[in-house]
């Protein structure tokens, strides 16, 4: 796409241009253009008022004729805050692609100023407060941030341009190798997403270590994150951590959850790692990079003496690492292979252990069923055969499927050793806690991959709620000029999406409470209705096991007085009354919302109760949620421990509760409106779950959802992190010939029809699309162009199904399919698109380009463009009969640009 060529050149420049000021310079910058004169790139070094009068005369690339008619690829600026702008209008004069402005702060003004001339200028522009970028393969420094790394395939990115040049400091000493290391600066242009957009389609780069403070548009960041992380492994480190809850919060999911709580729920959902010390940057990233990843927890340790692993095993603990027993099979082969070795794990394998007892004990436990991976130490001490040992392993190493990691313990003298594990592959670290805090990150990683490949949709396959009774319950208390919904109206909401909810009726006196609690039936629980009255027990407004008439006449005077005497500001209602939750075992659980400032609305669950924020067993989720991401947050808290047989109570109805879960989601994703909601307790036993009380906040300023009829007044799930799998676009269509396929978003599990579709393809089509000779897709680009985001990109396929005559294998089959993929601005895309050949002749083309055009409309975009090869004469007429502009490509005129304006 256009704006990964416009990065490449911002990162892999052929032509630099080093504007400085005039006069005496700081040493650093002698010595960066030293090193640009030592990097393969021509480069030139030049003041602003230099730079204006070699562009006036086309000879600033040193008289090339081409360099000249070009401009520069990039402009590094290393002058005054005061003579940036100047400076940024000379590298514009000399039709610079790209600049780095290597300024040390920048004001909002100032910085405004500066975006404003790139823009204007069409200049990518990375800081200004930047310390610049490396690129180690090519020896290209372009800035500040110290010795040049070692060559590798990490990535760095750095939104602390002192700590990323540290952080190059640091891992010189080791065995990790650089990509890319940037210094993202101000991010007034470049930005963090675009930077991941970079690196998702960058060959150099195998995985990403990310410094992060804050984003800015969460949207972005999480669209080019998940992009990112489907196809590269990436590790976050996380600074500015904030653990106070939000101030002003009204409800117990606004108290409970704090700012880095989001960050974390937003990282696991993007399907990336989240390490919280600095030194596990790398221990973790180095597996990642590794060709095997495990797939669970379960972790066999190997050792030449007791202490180191007692010290895994410690360490396997706290992280919540299971060390499981062995197999019989496994044991009966360790026994015959080691005689006099206790055979458990942690198999201590004794201080006479040579090569031949860990080529045993790994190849013995490589086909355990029960291990994961496996974790092979070795301690040198005076007469093991420390070279005979480490050749062995390494060759082992290479035969193995399952994940095999080691710790040498030691520094200098097992230094040289490490080296040869490393060489084989096999990642390997210096301390046992190093080793197993890695295994434990990675075991994270493939967790939160499966999360990443969740695509719900808005809606469930549940029975459909009633949306319209919902959006009646929130316009009428907008209306009434209330914010708050009464706990009758929270649960009217409930119902309407099939939230189990016990019968609740509002008494406006003590005679009226007395009648309705014949009617309910003993005994009852009262509690004081007020919507401005957050947490009722706190006030004296919540009574249970209310028994007999003259209790129901009694405490509903206790209510009214305690709640007037603690808020005697707060409007009162009345009392409402329900039936008591009969059974004894139980468990009081809680669901809940919040509307984060930068994320949008979350979804929280967790143990309930009055204790709830002292308790604070709570995990995180992103809406839309389904049944596998429902479970997955209940399987993260304490009180999962207790929803199974325990203590004598039999187990709950998990699905139950999972399917509340998913029902609030739907809330989420359809009622924008929602602020804040609190379901506590939710009470859960084995017959089945049942909202004892809810609490819901809406926003007057929040658009309402979209409803049939309703003018758009945004993007649809706008108000959402993640965008769910847009069912909405799903339809049936009709070809020339009469038959029937339906048109449709790609899903992740589409992966190998596509693969069958692209292999089908003619080789002139393949060409016409890809504009190369490949076959097949490889992985990584099936992965690719079926694991997408919706908010950045849009992938629509025709399918025909399995009853028809010329689908494949019986299967759903894939006949066309196009896509759009936002550029930088967000306001323009990049079409693509390829027909079977079969299906020539039948108005598919037409067809599926008006979808796109469609959808790309309906998200607010203004542009529609796209590449094509100048032979491909029937795609030009289709771009012409759509109304498509069509130009020669000015640095290629085999290929015309063409498009079009969404009106």
């Amino acid at each position: 796409m256009q704006h990964l060529h416009e990065l490449a050149t911002l990162f892999d420049p052929a032509t630099v241009a080093l504007l400085v000021e005039p006069g005496v310079q700081p040493g650093w910058i002698d010595e960066l253009a030293r090193q640009l004169g030592d990097a393969n790139v021509q480069a030139r070094r030049l003041t602003p008022d230099e730079a204006l009068a070699c562009a006036a005369q086309a000879d600033w690339g040193g008289g090339e004729e081409e360099a000249a008619s070009k401009g520069c690829d990039l402009a590094l600026i290393a002058v005054d805050a005061a003579r940036e702008a100047q400076a940024l209008r000379a590298a514009a004069a000399l039709r610079a692609r790209n600049a780095v402005l290597l300024s040390p702060h920048a004001t909002p003004e100032h910085s405004a100023e500066l975006a404003a001339i790139a823009r204007e200028s069409r200049i990518r522009l990375l800081g200004p407060a930047t310390m610049g970028f490396v690129r180690p393969a090519r020896r290209l420094d372009a800035g500040r941030m110290g010795t040049i790394p070692p060559a590798g395939n990490v990535a760095l990115v750095s939104q602390s341009g002192v700590l990323g040049a540290a952080v190059l400091d640091w891992a010189g000493d080791s065995t990790i190798g650089f990509s890319l290391a940037v210094s993202l600066g101000a991010e007034i242009d470049v930005d963090v997403a675009q930077v991941l957009d970079f690196l998702a389609s960058d060959a150099a780069t195998r995985a990403v270590v990310v410094y992060l403070e804050a984003v800015r548009d969460s949207r972005s960041f999480m669209s080019a994150l998940r992009a990112l992380a489907t196809v590269k492994p990436v590790v976050v480190l996380k600074g500015g951590r904030d653990h106070a809850a939000r101030p002003g919060a009204r409800t117990h999911s606004g108290a409970i959850v704090a700012g880095d709580a989001v960050y974390t729920a937003a990282l696991r959902r993007a399907g990336v790692v989240q390490v919280r010390l600095f030194t596990q940057l790398f221990t973790a990233v180095r597996y990642l990079a590794s060709r095997n990843w495990p797939i669970g927890k379960r972790l066999a340790v190997i050792s030449n003496g007791n202490g180191p692993a007692v010290l895994a095993a410690d360490q396997a603990f706290f992280q919540g690492i299971r060390l499981s027993p062995l197999t019989a099979p496994t044991q009966r082969r360790l026994g015959d292979a080691l005689p006099g070795v206790e055979i458990v794990n942690p198999l201590n394998l004794g201080v006479a252990a040579d090569a031949d007892a860990y080529a045993a004990a790994i190849e013995s436990i490589a086909y355990d069923p029960e291990c994961d991976a496996m974790l092979a130490m070795m301690t040198p001490y005076a007469g093991v055969p420390v070279d005979a040992i480490t050749d062995r392993v390494a060759t082992i190493g290479r035969t193995l499927v399952k994940p095999l990691f080691a710790c040498w313990l030691g520094d200098s003298s097992t230094r040289a050793l490490r080296g040869r594990l490393d060489a084989a592959g096999i990642p390997v670290y210096r301390t046992p806690e190093a080793a197993v805090d890695a295994f434990s990150t990675v075991a994270t990683f493939y967790q939160n991959q499966m999360l990443l490949q969740q695509v719900p949709t808005s809606l469930s396959e549940m029975e459909p709620p009633d949306l319209g009774a919902a959006r009646r319950v929130v316009d009428d208390a907008l209306a009434a000029g209330r914010e708050v919904l009464t706990e009758l109206e929270s649960k009217t909401l409930l119902a309407a999406f099939h939230v189990p909810v016990n019968r609740t009726v509002l008494a406006r006196d003590a005679d009226e409470a007395v009648a309705l609690a014949a009617q309910v039936g003993y005994p009852v629980a009262m509690k004081i209705s007020s919507a401005d009255v957050a947490h009722k027990s706190d006030v004296g407004g919540v009574v249970l096991s209310v028994r007999n008439a003259t209790e129901v006449r009694r405490q509903f005077a206790a209510i009214v007085e305690a709640v007037r005497a603690a808020r005697p500001d707060a409007r009162t209602d009345g009392v409402t009354l329900q039936p008591m939750r009969s059974g004894r075992h139980g468990r009081e659980l809680y669901v809940g919302v919040f509307r984060d400032r930068l994320f949008g609305p979350v979804i929280a669950f967790g143990n309930g109760g009055t204790r709830v924020e002292v308790v604070r067993d709570t995990t995180l989720e992103f809406p839309p949620l389904n049944s596998f991401l429902a479970r997955s947050m209940i399987a993260r808290t304490r009180v999962a421990q207790t929803l199974g047989e325990f203590r004598g109570a039999p187990a709950i109805d998990v699905e139950a509760l999972v399917r509340v879960l998913v029902r609030v989601s739907e809330m989420v994703c359809e009622l924008p409106q929602i602020a804040e909601m609190d379901i506590n307790p939710i009470i859960a036993d084995g017959a089945g779950v049942v909202a004892v009380d809810g609490r819901i906040l809406i926003d007057r300023e929040t658009p309402r959802a979209w409803s049939p009829g309703d003018a758009p007044a945004g993007p649809r799930y706008g108000h959402m992190a993640i965008m769910p799998y847009p069912a909405h676009m799903v339809g049936e269509r009709a070809l020339r010939d009469g038959r029937w396929y339906t048109i449709r978003p790609i899903r992740a599990e589409d992966g190998e029809r596509l693969q069958r579709f692209v292999r089908g393809l003619s080789e002139q089509s393949r060409y016409f699309r890809f504009i190369s000779a490949l076959t097949e897709l490889t992985p990584r680009m099936l992965v690719r162009y079926t694991q997408i985001d919706y908010d950045r990109e849009l992938a629509l396929v025709a399918t025909i199904g399995p009853d028809d005559a010329q689908a494949e294998g019986g299967d759903e089959t894939i006949i066309g399919v196009v896509r759009y993929l936002l550029n930088p601005d967000r306001e323009t895309c990049e079409f693509a698109i390829a027909i079977a050949d079969r299906f020539h002749g039948q108005g598919l083309g037409t067809t599926l380009m008006q979808a796109i055009i469609d959808a790309a409309r309906a998200k607010g975009l203004k542009r529609i463009e796209g590449f094509v090869l100048a032979i491909n004469a029937p795609m030009i007429g289709l771009m012409r009969a759509l109304g498509f502009r069509i130009e020669t490509d000015l640095d290629d005129p085999s290929l015309k640009r063409v498009w079009r304006s969404i009106d």
